[in-house]
């Protein structure tokens, strides 16, 4: 998750920080497509091909990562312009204008949930759904710099 609100900021009640989530899923093993790198957003909406995203979630373009392996994820953040996923080398989604709005996060303090202020930066937060997962080399190249 990235644009992601301050966590003192958040209820103990509220269920999903506001911001914006790369999402990594692995494959079932089951012969199903299962992509990763995916966009969803709570409590945030983005622009999609030149509209607003009516949809939580956005699947990306990846193949599926069956079993125990690592899977090179990177994100290129533009603040609240450009944003792009890639999985492996491989362009997988891109989108732009994060704002908050939209639903899905709950619970949240109404005096931070403002709808329509864009998300230009935030926390970054590390999560897993229940599931075990691994992350290593972790890498921040501020590109705000020249």
């Amino acid at each position: 998750m990235f644009h992601s609100q301050d966590p003192r900021t958040m209820p103990k009640e509220q269920d999903w920080p506001i911001s914006v989530e790369m999402q990594f899923l692995g494959g079932l093993s089951d012969g199903n497509p299962r992509p990763t790198g995916n966009m969803c957003s709570p409590g945030t909406d983005i622009v999609y091909k030149g509209k607003k995203l009516e949809s939580h979630c956005l699947e990306s373009t990846s193949k599926t990562y069956d079993g125990d392996q690592w899977v090179k994820a990177e994100l290129i953040v533009h603040g609240d312009s450009l944003i792009t996923h890639i999985i492996n080398g491989d362009t997988v989604l891109q989108y732009s204008q994060p704002t908050i709005g939209g639903g899905v996060a709950n619970r949240y303090d109404p005096r931070i949930k403002i709808d329509g202020k864009k998300l230009k930066q935030g926390f970054i937060a590390l999560q897993s759904e229940g599931q075990p997962v691994e992350f290593k080399n972790i890498y921040l190249k501020d590109l705000s710099k020249k």
